[in-house]
């Protein structure tokens, strides 16, 4: 892999400030961001990133080759979830299993925020459109974790649970948690207003986006530090499986990218989004749906292994087999 593609993404100052965060736990710094700012740094990122997305699709208007991606999106957000699953169930129960596919069948919006970044240090060019995909495979992993629970899990478990049980809830926690609502939403309004929407929040919407984005993977990287010691939990399989996973989803990613034509930029963004996994949306998901998994099993292996490995090697890593592919 060439190593100054590492190095570019590295020296990328939100990259950096995710380090120092990590440093800052490691050493016992006092250093502390104070508890709602991150969630607030949160929402900011996912409107910013969905009216951007939103505007450029009203832009550029829909085409097959956007068709083609958002539908890819779907199926690989579908897919990934399925077959985790039955790799998992070799050392897990259905349970934990399916909570884990779920978790990386979906995405991590953060790791696509800082793919657009490392792409703008290269001078790579991405369509605003990768934002619908990103908001299209948010939830059907979800649901695709509930069903394989409610396949696998034993009989006389779903009999006592039958009743207790809403589709209903799923569905709703599924579509409508505050992250898919607020990114959904905002790509909506982006489209709406186009041009002159962008010219009114161009400011907000760009102007402090990096510094914001600085600020979040700060905080990341003091979170990730303190879930380090849950990794003992998790034993060597599912460590392994937090770093070969999404390298393999990665490259399933971009061999579909390459079939159907997605530029090199947008693949470089379809092959990340395949490759996260979700560390807000889903754990939340499944701890309501899935009160027998463990959520220091599958939130410390998203956050503190799959989540640092995807920033600072794996964009570069899949950036690499995008060129020695030639997509």
């Amino acid at each position: 892999m060439n190593s100054s593609l590492i190095l570019s993404n590295i020296l990328n100052p939100p990259v950096l400030f995710f380090f120092l965060g990590m440093l800052a736990i490691f050493l016992k710094s006092d250093l502390e961001i104070p508890p709602p700012l991150p969630k607030l740094f949160s929402l900011y990122l996912l409107l910013a990133i969905g009216f951007k997305g939103g505007y450029e699709l009203e832009e550029s208007g829909i085409n097959l080759q956007i068709g083609l991606t958002l539908l890819a999106a779907v199926i690989m957000a579908s897919l990934v979830p399925v077959y985790s699953f039955f790799i998992l169930k070799i050392k897990l129960d259905a349970y934990n299993a399916a909570a884990i596919a779920a978790t990386y069948g979906s995405i991590s919006a953060v790791t696509f925020i800082t793919a657009q970044s490392f792409l703008k240090v290269l001078s790579i060019k991405s369509d605003g459109y990768m934002v619908a995909a990103l908001a299209l495979m948010e939830s059907p992993a979800i649901v695709v974790g509930i069903v394989l629970v409610r396949i696998f899990a034993k009989s006389k478990e779903k009999e006592s649970e039958k009743s207790e049980f809403s589709w209903s809830e799923v569905l709703r926690e599924a579509f409508l948690n505050g992250s898919v609502f607020l990114l959904v939403g905002s790509v909506v309004i982006g489209i709406l207003t186009g041009q002159k929407g962008w010219d009114k929040l161009q400011p907000f919407t760009q102007g402090i986006f990096y510094g914001t984005l600085s600020f979040f993977l700060l905080d990341m990287g003091m979170v990730a530090a303190r879930r380090i010691k849950d990794l003992s939990k998790t034993g060597s399989f599912l460590i392994a499986f937090s770093i070969f996973m999404p390298v393999a989803n990665a490259i399933i990613g971009i061999i579909i990218a390459k079939i159907i034509g997605i530029p090199q930029g947008n693949a470089l963004l379809f092959a990340v989004l395949c490759a996260s996994a979700s560390y807000i949306a889903v754990p939340a998901a499944m701890r309501m749906t899935v009160p027998e998994a463990n959520p220091s099993l599958y939130v410390s292996m998203a956050l503190a292994l799959t989540f640092p490995f995807n920033i600072i090697i794996g964009i570069p890593l899949y950036m690499n087999i995008i060129k020695i592919m030639g997509v």
